[in-house]
């Protein structure tokens, strides 16, 4: 049989698909990425302004990941029974209004609850827009979708660390440089949240902006891989939790993000203690490493679908990482110290397309919605772990030390975790 023709046609709709749905689904995800890494940058002023020691940060950096545990199952199920649109336009507008309440914050109780706020709003974002992808691109070009998704983590870095320190220059109307930032990044949010609803089309069947044989091509693809797929991985929620590959998959994702959120809510901290710079000039300093993992995470994510491995392309960049936060470790030099956290945030996040298309293969229907969901809200407990083991190490003797060696062995086991055969595919839950 001929495939050139299927493949030209799956060449014309993936494109499409690209162009249709990626652009809109990464300002959303650089938006959502901001809101939660912006608390970074109105450290440095909320630390003296409201006494806040480096424990009490850590912790609430990382409480945003309780709320999102707690919250992102059920968050994601209801997103599968009443649709993209209505759910995550819900959540951006809810998340928007919590951010820009951040100005109440007036000590740790109004700290932590307003973070644990923030991430419980936030919780059915990133599995709902995981779930999205699978929905309408085909395996072939997943791995790739999820990167092009996953770079607006470091590229709202990249666009939101100058802003963000910026931002901490203003002020006027009572308020602080710190209540400003959050300000003026949670209303974007709010009226992208507005806009969810008239932009994205729910399933494939109803877009109109692919054309006839464009969109039976891609609903005969997706039904093929649901078919191929309907003796595996399927069952009930509670079968899920059951499920031995998706705890499995829940701890090799666990060191990505206390890696990630590790490293990225206490970067410029680390900047502006090692070197001295002004809030400006560390925010620029700040968005170099996360431009390089935008670059790295998309053109490894390409090459995991070209070759179709995702294991070893999630095991590498992970051990590569942890290598690196111990370099970072026993640094020296700043410059050292900023390049070693550095490359470790760069090899958590080039861990995440691999990851996903791996993640994602054998799901479909409710059970795809479910693992998807307690695969990330038990993973982003690491988000949890990493902020705040720094901030112990931190208060404790004033180094980084302890905490870059914790995350980075945990990111070490996340790696060498991905390489055992049960994360790969399941057959069947159990």
């Amino acid at each position: 049989m001929n495939r050139a023709p299927d493949q030209s046609l799956e060449s014309l709709v993936v494109a499409r698909l690209m162009w249709r749905l990626m652009p809109f689904l990464f300002l959303l995800y650089i938006v959502a990425y901001l809101d939660r890494i912006n608390v970074s940058f109105a450290i440095l002023q909320m630390r003296e302004q409201l006494h806040l020691s480096d424990r009490v940060y850590g912790r609430a950096a990382g409480m945003f990941f309780a709320g999102y545990f707690f919250f992102q199952v059920p968050s994601n199920l209801v997103l599968e029974k009443v649709g993209v649109r209505r759910w995550i336009s819900g959540l951006m507008v809810t998340w928007g209004l919590v951010s820009c309440s951040m100005v109440f914050i007036r000590g740790p109780v109004s700290f932590y609850g307003l973070r644990f706020l923030l991430g419980a709003a936030e919780a059915g974002f990133f599995p709902g827009m995981i779930l999205y992808m699978k929905q309408w691109f085909p395996a072939s070009a997943r791995a790739r979708a999820v990167a092009w998704f996953m770079t607006a983590n470091p590229l709202a870095g990249v666009v939101g660390s100058p802003i963000s320190g910026a931002l901490l220059g203003m002020h006027g109307g009572g308020l602080a440089g710190w209540q400003w930032l959050f300000v003026m990044e949670g209303v974007p949010a709010i009226v992208l949240g507005t806009a969810v609803y008239w932009v994205l089309t729910d399933r494939p069947e109803n877009a109109k902006w692919l054309s006839e044989g464009q969109r039976g091509w891609l609903l005969e693809e997706l039904e093929r891989e649901r078919q191929a797929n309907s003796g595996g991985q399927s069952g009930s929620f509670w079968k899920v939790l059951a499920s031995r590959r998706i705890w499995l998959l829940a701890l090799v994702y666990f060191g990505g993000p206390a890696c990630m959120y590790g490293v990225t809510l206490w970067l410029p901290s680390a900047i502006r203690s090692l070197s001295g710079l002004g809030y400006f000039t560390t925010g620029l300093v700040a968005a170099i490493p996360y431009l390089v993992a935008a670059v790295a995470m998309v053109l490894w994510g390409m090459h995991s679908d070209r070759t179709g491995e995702r294991r070893w392309h999630t095991a590498l960049p992970g051990l590569l990482g942890a290598t690196a936060l111990g370099m970072a470790a026993y640094g020296r030099a700043p410059l050292l110290v900023i390049v070693g956290m550095s490359l470790g945030m760069l090899g958590a996040e080039a861990m995440t397309g691999p990851f996903w298309a791996m993640a994602t293969s054998g799901l479909s229907g409710t059970a795809a919605a479910a693992s998807i969901a307690v695969i990330n809200s038990i993973g982003n407990l690491g988000g949890y772990f990493g902020p705040y083991i720094i901030g112990l190490a931190r208060s404790s003797n004033g180094e980084f030390r302890g905490g870059l060696l914790a995350i980075g062995v945990t990111l070490a086991v996340s790696g060498v975790l991905a390489l055992v055969p049960g994360a790969k595919r399941g057959t069947r839950f159990g």
